[in-house]
């Protein structure tokens, strides 16, 4: 595996890991977001626990690259989907900067293991 995916792989991680458990747990960050967005709780709690469904992808997939090729396709829909959310609420390009980088970072992962999608589960 290329030393650039294991850096994005990790960087990924680190960051769905915070990102899910907050919003998972209902910290108060994420339900003010949520609400700012016009989207409904449960929908927070759903997304919170994709993340560390993908978080859990990305660990696996230092072992087996497929896993960490899916996870990252699942984490750049998330992404793009909550980039699109920000445009919709009419939010300043500055706060869904976050939201863009994670998932430019996430496409570039699938890209790099794009080869590997079709060995899932390995």
């Amino acid at each position: 595996m290329a030393i650039m995916a294991i850096v994005i792989e990790i960087l990924l991680a680190l960051a769905f890991l915070g990102s899910g458990l907050s919003k998972a747990a209902g910290a108060k960050m994420q339900v003010e977001s949520f609400n700012k967005l016009g989207l409904p709780q449960w929908f927070r709690v759903v997304t919170g626990l994709l993340q560390l469904v993908a978080v859990a992808g990305l660990v696996v997939g230092f072992w087996y690259a497929s896993w960490s090729a899916w996870a990252a396709v699942g984490l750049a829909f998330i992404m793009v989907c909550g980039v699109i959310a920000h445009i919709r609420a009419k939010d300043a390009f500055g706060q869904m900067v976050p939201a863009l980088v994670l998932a430019i970072l996430a496409i570039v992962l699938a890209c790099l293991q794009g080869s590997d999608l079709g060995n899932f589960p390995n």
